[in-house]
């Protein structure tokens, strides 16, 4: 039962560091580019509780290779948390809570970024399928990977679109030598 409860508290851990990370170089944009992907994000933020809850009790349980699997899922967990940090340092000024253009915009190709297009949503998708994994239970996996991969994907897209607008032949070319996800990946 120690897994379940070390998990819960990484990520309320990670959630208080990391909420002032995301909005503090907060502005207000000129153009929506956003497309209500950050809610999606929030939507999600409020349904892996309820999985962490169930999670909790006996039902959905997973009973073998539980510490195994415990262990497994907090090394996704931190390991995904780490990619994530990474991510949002070398984005700096750039890593914004909802989807934006900046006037002195510039594509970041280092570190992470130049295998992959979008670590700091690697990084999260890996962490939430160990909070799943820590807690060896079926539904916690379920409420806690799939609204993630769902709002990952769709805000995906709209960074995507947002930086082909902004970017032009430079992005299409960026995007073409990068990974969307997964180093070595085709999309």
């Amino acid at each position: 039962m120690w897994f379940p409860i070390l998990a819960t508290a990484i990520r309320i851990i990670w959630v208080i560091v990391e909420y002032p990370l995301v909005r503090r170089y907060a502005i207000r944009p000129d153009r929506d580019w956003d497309k209500y992907s950050a809610r999606l994000w929030d939507v999600a933020n409020l349904i892996e509780p309820v999985g962490m809850i169930i999670g909790f009790t006996s039902i959905g349980r997973i009973q073998t290779l539980a510490t195994l699997r415990g262990s497994l899922g907090l090394a996704f967990l931190f390991g995904g948390i780490t990619i994530r940090w990474v991510a949002i340092y070398t984005l700096g000024k750039y890593f914004t809570y909802t989807v934006l253009i900046r006037n002195d915009h510039r594509l970041i190709r280092t570190g992470l970024y130049k295998h992959i297009r979008h670590p700091s949503y690697a990084g999260a998708l890996l962490a939430h399928l160990g909070i799943g994994l820590a807690f060896s239970n079926w539904l916690t996996l379920c409420f806690s990977s799939i609204p993630y991969l769902i709002a990952a994907v769709y805000r995906m897209r709209v960074e995507e679109e947002a930086l082909r607008q902004a970017f032009g032949a430079e992005y299409l070319g960026y995007s073409k030598a990068s990974s969307r996800l997964i180093p070595g990946c085709t999309d």
